[in-house]
């Protein structure tokens, strides 16, 4: 099954009417200014990444800054829609569960996992960009809350995702996505963004277990 398969059974399934979106100020506003920083950075490129891309010599010289702005510089504008269109597959999707403080929460934090994760377990890579690790955490952290409220689906794309990241890691990225993007995609970023959200998931359970809930 190809990609456009999956996101064409992914948008009958969740979207189907354009009613049904996840429209509210609360579920719109962290996606919608996630993007627009994204944009905003692009506009100022090459000099933004020369300065907030992940590079290791630059991090090791003190510029600790980039652990979190590598996430939202691109290498080209194909990179950058690409982006952006995560960003709206998975509001369209998992935009119901999503509120502003923790949307923004979670990809700020998801964000500085993959680039720790890169920095310290993926010496082979000297310098990285862009937004889709921490997708893929977020991604993961969405179908979890799919399973939890009795989405079937949720499973499908729970297993969808962790396949998609063993293949990689196994196999390496798609030839078509690392021409596109102009650079060789790290899927070593998507791992360890999906593993943070796995860490996300822990910290719901534990939040929702043993933590007292407002009433």
């Amino acid at each position: 099954m190809d990609l456009v398969k999956v996101f064409t059974i992914i948008y009958k399934y969740y979207v189907g009417n354009l009613l049904n979106l996840p429209i509210k100020f609360q579920q719109i506003t962290g996606p919608i200014f996630i993007a627009l920083l994204c944009c905003l950075l692009w506009l100022f490129e090459p000099t933004t990444s020369a300065y907030l891309a992940l590079q290791r010599e630059m991090v090791l010289n003190g510029d600790w800054w980039q652990f979190l702005s590598a996430n939202f510089v691109h290498t080209n504008s194909n990179h950058l829609l690409l982006n952006i269109a995560g960003i709206g597959l998975l509001w369209a999707i998992h935009g119901q569960y999503y509120t502003l403080k923790n949307y923004l929460l979670s990809t700020w934090l998801l964000s500085l996992f993959v680039t720790f994760g890169i920095f310290f377990y993926s010496p082979n890579l000297d310098w990285y960009a862009g937004l889709s690790g921490a997708l893929h955490g977020i991604f993961v952290y969405g179908a979890y809350l799919d399973i939890r409220h009795k989405v079937k689906f949720g499973w499908i794309l729970m297993l969808g995702v962790w396949a998609k990241i063993i293949y990689e890691q196994l196999f390496g990225a798609d030839q078509m996505i690392t021409e596109l993007i102009a650079a060789n995609v790290a899927v070593d970023a998507h791992l360890y963004g999906a593993v943070g959200g796995l860490g996300c998931i822990l910290v719901y359970w534990i939040k929702n277990k043993y933590l007292p809930q407002n009433t």
